[in-house]
């Protein structure tokens, strides 16, 4: 995972395999694919209280995005750009 600060714009880069597999799919209940994008606020709520009252649907929901996300706009690369914790494209 590489992270730079380009002026006001905080840039996350990690590889979409890694991203998606390890951090949304294995540890995505405790919050570690929003810590990965550099959302820290929302990944300490969600490894507190989001998943327990989603009844685990909101990291199941996270889970399909980053794949979606993932496997069709990033097609072209291996790895994924968050631009202040938001998909690049």
């Amino acid at each position: 995972m590489e992270t730079t600060i380009q002026g006001n714009v905080k840039v996350n880069k990690i590889n979409k395999h890694v991203f998606v597999w390890v951090c949304n799919f294995l540890v995505g209940y405790l919050g570690v694919d929003r810590f990965v994008r550099g959302q820290i606020g929302l990944g300490i709520f969600k490894l507190l209280i989001g998943s327990w009252i989603t009844f685990g649907i909101w990291p199941f929901v996270d889970f399909i995005i980053s794949v979606v996300k993932a496997y069709s706009t990033y097609s072209d690369t291996q790895d994924i750009t968050f631009l202040n914790g938001r998909y690049s494209k």
